[in-house]
């Protein structure tokens, strides 16, 4: 609120001082002297194109941190205990900003959804599945890489495609990764619960995780969730 009154005075400074300096030349020699004098000590031409630019910059600024504050609303939520109505997709965008420092230096992001239905659901248990899922595909990508988020549904379900062209899993490894503690990261570096906890929360709500990988190439995970409650 401050902020934007800062902006309607600044634009109010800025149009009044423009019609000081039209009656410049009506000011006496040794009064329009001192004038342009304090104006060059001042460095008017700068202090007024950068104060503006700060006022926009700080203004958009806050409409960042407000963002961030509603995608960690959104993304996490410790006392949900019964399932409600959720835009998937709305999810799935908070949790990509939540996650983003982890990606941007690797990857691009490309989006491609449908415009899924919602969906009755434990939002923010799926948010916590998308979260994994997009860690793992950025930390599977050595250098620089692409990671696609893919939507769809029919009649029956829903679905959350991510996929990375990433280094690719092993086949012997494919049937193990939901397995709890099963990791291929470094000591230190990973549980190996993350992909077991988002198997149990889709598992929870009915859907399953069908995964597809090529070694030196990628990997796809597709979160499949039911469109009808399932019971609990």
């Amino acid at each position: 609120s401050n902020l934007g009154s800062l902006k309607l005075y600044v634009d109010k400074l800025m149009q009044l001082l423009t019609v000081y300096e039209q009656a410049e030349v009506a000011l006496p020699a040794d009064v329009a002297t001192a004038v342009q004098a304090t104006k060059a000590e001042v460095d008017l031409d700068f202090m007024r194109t950068d104060l503006t630019e700060l006022v926009a910059e700080s203004l958009d600024g806050l409409q960042r941190v407000t963002r961030i504050v509603q995608d960690l609303k959104n993304f996490s939520h410790p006392d949900e205990s019964e399932r409600q109505l959720a835009d998937i997709e709305q999810g799935l965008d908070s949790t990509l900003r939540v996650v983003w420092n982890e990606l941007k230096y690797k990857a691009t992001v490309t989006k491609v959804f449908a415009g899924l239905p919602q969906l009755v659901c434990h939002p923010f248990q799926l948010n916590q599945v998308f979260m994994n899922l997009l860690v793992n595909a950025g930390q599977s990508i050595e250098t620089k890489g692409t990671i696609t988020l893919r939507t769809g549904y029919d009649d029956a379900w829903l679905w959350v495609e991510i996929e990375d062209t990433g280094k690719g899993i092993k086949p012997d490894n494919l049937v193990r990764i939901f397995d709890p503690f099963f990791t291929t990261k470094p000591v230190g570096k990973g549980t190996g619960l993350g992909l077991s906890m988002a198997y149990g929360i889709v598992k929870k709500h009915g859907g399953r995780i069908d995964v597809r990988s090529q070694v030196g190439q990628g990997s796809c995970f597709r979160v499949w969730l039911p469109r009808e409650p399932q019971p609990t």
